[in-house]
């Protein structure tokens, strides 16, 4: 067995004296390193290998000249390593810091710390080329020392103006106090959305992904897109489950009419909501047909209150971040031919979020995606 490297012992049967045992025995070590490149680091592997086994520093050196020739350590570097040794380094690799560098210094940083300020979509070469250092000690600044990488844009549904930021944050702030004065307020509330669900919807990269062996090429797919079959699915849920769902009928559009409907069927099931408290609040997102005047004198009538949901802000409405995901994610990459196969697979999907039980934990993400935008 060929011990580690660095680590080398002599046996009882290749013990011996003389200037001829320690070159055998040398020679036997370079025959073990010679599948490694020939480096300054085997050398100095070769000098420990002979303080371990009391060979006078002269006669390692002679030997060295010997097994490597021009690409011998000088004399003096063989000394010094032959002392460290003695004094019990086991460490072969060499740690001196070496020249002070020229390209990172505090001067250099600062101007590239400018530079990137400057434009941040900038690369190491431009900097690099600007700055006359090399690309290798360039990306050292940008890492190392300033700490930065390089990551992508990240895309959302819309970019807030000042005041639409003010408002999101204002009506995260309401709900916390309404939370805080009634730490049982989510408990009694209802919220709801509509999404489209496809006959093929794309899978996600992370779903496409395969394990593959090295000598195997990356697999490939197709580019592809979703199909033109497709049903609006309108959900209601509670922390405790799915309260209404239905599927929007051939022909129609989700308009004030249409919603105005959903909302009368949604306050003939309050029966159940009534046996447990006493008021119950609506939640749903700005759509033009949620927040339509036909809309809202019907729910002032029926005495249901509203929770209200910041302009463009999918991250604080529980359909978007939660249950669309939950529902999507396992029928993409699978196809349904029709209309009923889609409403059948997603009512089977409903059951299988049903099942886990995910909607108590729903409502408490949602109370802390809250706090994050109140702050």
């Amino acid at each position: 067995m060929i011990p580690p490297r660095g680590v080398f012992l002599l046996t009882p049967s290749t013990r011996g004296t003389g200037h001829d045992n320690h070159a055998a025995l040398l020679a036997g070590v370079l025959d073990r390193l010679r599948i490694l490149p020939i480096k300054k680091m085997d050398q100095r592997t070769c000098i420990k290998f002979c303080v371990k086994n009391e060979i006078k520093c002269a006669d390692a050196f002679r030997m060295l000249t010997v097994a490597y020739g021009e690409a011998t350590l000088d004399r003096s570097n063989v000394y010094r390593w032959y002392k460290i040794f003695s004094e019990g380094r086991e460490d072969v690799n060499d740690e001196r810091a070496g020249r002070p560098s020229t390209s990172t210094t505090e001067e250099k940083i600062n101007e590239v710390e400018k530079m990137i300020l400057a434009n941040r979509r900038i690369t190491v070469r431009e900097v690099a080329e600007d700055l006359n250092i090399s690309i290798g000690s360039c990306h050292s600044i940008f890492i190392n020392d300033l700490g930065m990488r390089r990551v992508a844009t990240k895309f959302v549904s819309k970019l807030l103006n000042c005041d639409q930021k003010q408002h999101r944050m204002n009506i995260a702030n309401e709900m916390l106090d309404s939370v805080r004065d009634d730490p049982n307020l989510l408990q009694r509330v209802i919220t709801g959305d509509e999404a489209w669900v496809y006959g093929y919807d794309v899978e996600t990269k992370a779903q496409s992904s395969q394990w593959k062996l090295p000598h195997e090429p990356r697999p490939k797919k197709a580019r592809q897109v979703r199909s033109n079959v497709k049903v609006l699915l309108k959900v209601f849920f509670d922390c405790r489950g799915v309260v209404h769902n239905e599927f929007l009928p051939q022909g129609r559009t989700v308009n004030k009419e249409y919603y105005l409907q959903v909302c009368a069927k949604q306050s003939a099931r309050n029966a159940r909501i009534c046996g447990r408290t006493k008021k119950w609040l609506l939640h749903h997102d700005n759509a033009p047909a949620h927040t339509s005047l036909l809309v809202r004198d019907f729910l002032a009538k029926n005495n249901t209150l509203m929770m209200p949901q910041p302009p463009y802000s999918p991250d604080l409405a529980p359909c978007d971040f939660f249950l669309f995901p939950k529902l999507k994610r396992p029928m993409k990459g699978q196809r349904y031919a029709t209309l009923d196969e889609i409403k059948t697979a997603s009512k089977e999907e409903l059951k299988e979020i049903l099942k886990i039980d995910f909607f108590f934990k729903c409502f408490e993400d949602w109370k802390k995606k809250t706090v994050g935008t109140s702050v």
